[in-house]
């Protein structure tokens, strides 16, 4: 089963549930994926059960996209209070291209990269319980940060580069008592900055504070242990590039278990009511294969179990004012 959240043509929010052969029912009296949920823990129920109890009347999905009426899968009230998060080198073929791009700065030696995927081979997957190698781990911004299906995602004036990485990511509730609960997953673009990230390792903090991008999807349950997708630039109507993905564990170094106790073991990440979108990395990158994007490139990610694509146009912010920090005296 899937969620989507969207508009209706007077601007209201509404909920819907995607069932199989592609039928959609609205849900009664829900506006927000983040309140169906928190309904749900409060009853003690799934968020599935919840769902099912509050369908409704039937909805066109295909018209809501092609009025561009969808909203990301999940959202809060408080953009300040929706986390976006992610870890990388994590799935088998990701350490490649990164370990290209630091390999001159290692001066032909092993880099950081290389070792931390090394890592996650040997100690990603522990058994049942046990705690397993950290991996890599980026903040990308809050909840203003998240742009919905169809939307720009907007490169700063000062970016170096701007481009997708495919990716499946959680998306978590914290719970009164400070539980973690995951909602379900969502086809994602990590949208990054490769051109810095490369100028110096030590710059991936940089290079991910950028927008991300989701498809109008939550899937409830669990994740496919093998996920295989496409990722493409489209420009002026053409593929520029286009290449398959592969994530779910079984193409993993890491379980997805892992990631999240070595996310959500910080206190700051378990605060009650907050909403965390956690990004699960990538081994497919058009910027590894020497592509420049430019501004109006459309950026495609598709990939079954979820049945609507990501879909976003590249774009350029203009140039703000100079900094003006002001002292603020007694």
């Amino acid at each position: 089963m899937q969620l989507i959240q969207y508009r209706e043509s007077d601007g209201t929010r509404h909920v819907a549930m995607l069932k199989e052969g592609g039928a959609a029912v609205r849900l009664n009296n829900i506006v927000s994926t983040y309140d169906l949920a928190r309904d749900a823990i409060a009853r003690g129920i799934s968020l599935a059960h919840a769902a099912e109890q509050a369908a409704g009347d039937a909805v066109d999905p295909d018209a809501i996209a092609a009025e561009g009426r969808f909203l990301a899968p999940i959202d809060h009230p408080d953009p300040a209070h929706c986390l976006m998060t992610g870890t990388g080198l994590t799935h088998l073929g990701s350490a490649e291209g990164r370990n290209k791009m630091h390999q001159a700065a290692a001066g032909g030696q092993m880099t950081d990269s290389m070792r931390m995927f090394n890592m996650g081979l040997e100690g990603g997957r522990p058994a049942d319980g046990a705690t397993g190698a950290q991996p890599e781990w980026f903040y990308k911004g809050d909840g203003s940060c998240l742009v919905a299906p169809g939307a720009p995602l907007t490169s700063p004036d000062f970016a170096l580069d701007g481009s997708e990485e495919p990716e499946i990511a959680g998306i978590y509730i914290i719970d009164d008592a400070g539980r973690p609960r995951r909602l379900g997953f969502a086809l994602g673009n990590e949208f990054s900055d490769h051109v810095t990230e490369r100028g110096n390792y030590l710059w991936l903090a940089h290079s991910k504070l950028r927008q991300a991008a989701l498809g109008p999807e939550l899937l409830l349950g669990d994740l496919p242990d093998d996920i295989r997708g496409t990722s493409r630039i489209v420009r002026d109507g053409e593929t520029l590039w286009e290449k398959p993905f592969l994530s779910g564990e079984a193409n993993m170094s890491h379980s997805l278990r892992n990631l999240e106790h070595h996310h959500f073991k910080y206190d700051l990440f378990r605060r009650p009511g907050d909403v965390h979108v956690h990004f699960f990395g990538t081994a497919t990158l058009s910027f590894a294969d020497n592509v420049t994007t430019q501004e109006g490139d459309i950026f495609e990610v598709e990939a079954a179990p979820f049945t609507l694509p990501v879909r976003n146009p590249l774009a350029r912010a203009a140039a703000p004012a100079p900094d003006q920090i002001e002292v603020l005296s007694l």
